[in-house]
């Protein structure tokens, strides 16, 4: 078998390097709607954090490849990324598929993340619900010694599901009402989805009063103005002495 390239991704900000928290974006600028707000706090604390598209929404109504770039990069700045990359897969067709599981892993294998960010399995987005299989799969190949892959073995310590447009029922809520101002300047980088004619419940110019809505409703459930929700794929320890 063909070993894929060490680095089988487009750098769009930054460098490759370890990170404490990677999130894994089906396309430009779900990361920053559904958990941009986590990213910055990570950020502003000193953590190394980083974004990986899968596509270059190539497929999307609004916009080029070269211009959806080029606002990951205006908006990675904003968030103060460490790294922004990009898979270069197919935009519409992000499946569980050997090629695309073992690109994936290379570059987990580069960038080594503590945790994982991921779209909820329930979103009803094809490509959406496709990244979170094809993580699955490339979580598990980038730890395996014996894995047809470039790089050391790399085990994710914690991965998250971060939600995209559908209800799911969370167990950790992340306040994020301190990065509102950083949050929408990073959403709104992304101009060429989000001015204009609506194409959609996302894309739309509303994008921010609707996100804020969801972020305010669980921001109420954790008693603070504004929360992030995401789903643990495994149990969470917690410390009691820390409640």
């Amino acid at each position: 078998m063909t070993h894929p390239p060490p680095h089988p991704f487009q750098t769009v900000h930054g460098s490759p390097q370890p990170l404490d928290w990677l999130c894994l974006a089906p396309h430009p600028d779900d990361a920053e709607i559904g958990a941009g707000g986590t990213l910055i706090r990570l950020a502003q604390a000193g953590r190394a954090v980083g974004i990986l598209e899968l596509s270059r929404g190539e497929r999307g109504t609004q916009g080029t490849p070269e211009v959806r770039v080029a606002e990951c990069a205006q908006a990675a700045a904003i968030m103060g990324l460490c790294w922004r990359g990009n898979l270069g897969l197919n935009d519409g067709e992000l499946t569980d598929t050997h090629g695309s599981a073992h690109a994936l892993a290379a570059a987990l294998r580069a960038v080594r993340p503590r945790v994982l960010l991921v779209p909820h399995h329930k979103d009803r987005h094809p490509d959406h619900f496709g990244t979170y299989h094809l993580a699955r799969r490339a979580v598990h190949l980038a730890q395996l010694r014996k894995a047809e892959l470039d790089g050391e073995p790399w085990r994710i310590a914690k991965t998250l599901l971060y939600q995209g447009n559908a209800d799911i029922q969370p167990d950790v809520l992340i306040d994020v009402q301190g990065v509102q101002h950083e949050w929408e300047a990073a959403v709104r980088a992304h101009e060429s989805q989000f001015s204009g004619e609506a194409i959609s419940e996302t894309v739309t110019p509303e994008i921010i009063e609707r996100r804020r809505a969801r972020q305010s409703y669980w921001g109420t459930l954790a008693r603070v103005r504004y929360a992030e929700a995401f789903e643990a794929e495994d149990p969470l320890l917690l410390d009691p002495l820390a409640l």
